[in-house]
């Protein structure tokens, strides 16, 4: 039985796993951190455990259909439960916009919020999004791009949805109202992507939603990860924990051998689940030979500042999936995208998942984790000095306008910054999301599914092809599943 070496137990990493085990490989997979799970880890603090990473589950059959490739049902292992609604909006003139989960009652909520005009208009969106949806989606995002012409068939498809067009400027099209604006155009953050600047192609999210619904595992995403782990023993995919790679050996053009600091591995075939621009940098010790993946020609995506806590006060009223924007909007992101400095009024995500599942209320507290975007390790920002500073800054955002009293209310925190990125997870220059969803870093100009250097290397995860976000990880390994049954099967 040929072995292969999966780096990385990321959803990208736990997806690929899975495929190959169903092709009658031997599996093991390596992961440096204590527990599985990559971003979507467990971290625990105080006798409280927190989702370390993902929250939103959209596009459920892609996980259910790692289970039936090796004879299991899902459910079996962990259950989803609908968030409703999908979000909800705060702004800074303290209104707010539900979002998702009735589209008769949201379109009503528009028109009488905003205006019928609005509500006709999102209508239109969703239709475009559709649009997006069908090409990007269903026939893209699973599909191999190995060259530039093999682009070439979708070109007249990606001219009729606009694809040059950013996010922002699209959803602008169809609304008028400038918070509906900011609240719909929202999704690239969810994925590492400024919406002044992704590629319109990401709309395709919005629909995504509304067909398939967002959900979120009882008990914690870390459900999702401990199912893997059951699967994985029955299954007999083998994996090893506090295992990092530090070097390969190679040997006509192929690795050969996984050096980590525990052992070294055989390896007939490795699949990274690392951060490409890292395992370039730091694993391969080489640039790509893509001229797109030069590393001179690479946007990397904004860092991400997480603060977790729980509180003896239950917050009942506040919803599982809060976006709270900043009065400033264009010049907080150029803030954080492109000049790259310290920000002391960030927009942010606020999750509460005790919202839909009791589960998750532990020692009689409630439990959330807020996440602010802000500029990655290019910035060079002390995250040693300016991290507690930053933290009173979320919480005082979040007592003024959703939380009251929160301070007082506090029983557990800690918070992690670009540095955990950088230096944990292996994230190049602590970037949330590996590249950003720009057109020049999509499809093929993303970094290969498979390595263009080593014949028996390849890639999985938000680097490679289609992009972040559990769908777009999840899809890569289905991706790559291709591109090793065509060249190892």
């Amino acid at each position: 039985m040929k072995k292969a070496i999966v780096i990385g137990s990321g959803f990208g990493g736990l997806a690929i796993a899975c495929r190959l085990r169903a092709i009658e490989y031997e599996v093991t997979v390596l992961e440096k951190q204590t527990n599985l799970g990559g971003r979507a880890r467990t971290l625990s603090h105080n006798g409280f455990d927190y989702d370390a990473g993902p929250t939103v589950i959209t596009a459920p059959y892609l996980i259910n259909e790692l289970y039936e490739l090796l004879g299991e049902n899902s459910r079996d292992y962990f259950n989803l439960l609908k968030v409703e609604p999908f979000y909800r909006f705060l702004f800074h003139d303290d209104t707010y916009f539900d979002y998702g989960s009735s589209l008769k009652r949201m379109l009503s909520e528009i028109g009488t919020k905003y205006s019928r005009k609005d509500a006709h208009g999102y209508i239109k969106l969703l239709k475009h999004s559709k649009r997006i949806f069908n090409t990007a989606y269903l026939k893209l995002s699973d599909y191999p791009f190995e060259s530039l012409n093999s682009m070439t068939p979708y070109i007249p498809e990606l001219l009729k949805i606009q694809f040059y067009k950013s996010v922002h400027s699209s959803v602008k099209k169809f609304l008028d109202n400038p918070n509906l604006i900011k609240a719909l155009s929202m999704h690239p953050l969810l994925v590492g992507g400024n919406p002044y600047t992704t590629t319109s192609i990401y709309l395709l999210i919005q629909y995504l939603e509304w067909k398939w619904g967002v959900y979120y595992a009882e008990g914690g995403t870390r459900s999702i990860v401990n199912g893997f782990e059951k699967l994985f023993r029955k299954k007999d995919i083998n994996f090893e924990t506090n295992c990092e790679v530090l070097n390969i050996e190679q040997h006509n053009n192929n690795i050969k051998k996984v050096i980590t600091n525990k052992r070294i591995f055989q390896a007939d075939l490795v699949v990274s689940n690392a951060d490409p621009s890292y395992f370039y940098q730091s694993i391969l010790k080489r640039a790509p030979k893509k001229i797109f993946n030069k590393p001179f020609m690479l946007k990397h995506s904004m860092g991400l500042f997480v603060l977790y806590f729980s509180t003896k006060k239950q917050y009942d009223d506040v919803k599982h999936h809060t976006i709270i924007f900043n009065k400033r909007h264009k010049d907080l992101l150029d803030d954080i995208f492109d000049r790259k400095v310290y920000i002391t009024d960030p927009s942010l995500y606020l999750h509460r998942p005790a919202a839909t599942d009791k589960k998750n209320v532990q020692n009689d507290s409630d439990s959330f984790y807020v996440l602010a975007p802000v500029a990655n390790n290019e910035s060079k920002i002390n995250w040693n000095e300016k991290g507690a500073e930053f933290s009173e800054h979320i919480i005082s955002i979040l007592s003024d306008k959703i939380l009251p009293n929160l301070k007082e209310n506090i029983i557990d925190k800690f918070f992690v910054t670009p540095d955990y990125f950088e230096f944990n997870l292996n994230s190049f220059k602590g970037s949330g999301f590996g590249i950003q969803p720009i057109f020049r870093q999509s499809a093929y100009f993303r970094y290969s599914n498979k390595s263009n250097e080593l014949d028996n290397l390849y890639f999985v995860g938000a680097g490679s092809h289609p992009g972040a976000g559990v769908p777009g990880v999840i899809s890569s390994a289905k991706v790559t599943e291709k591109l090793i049954l065509k060249y190892h099967g």
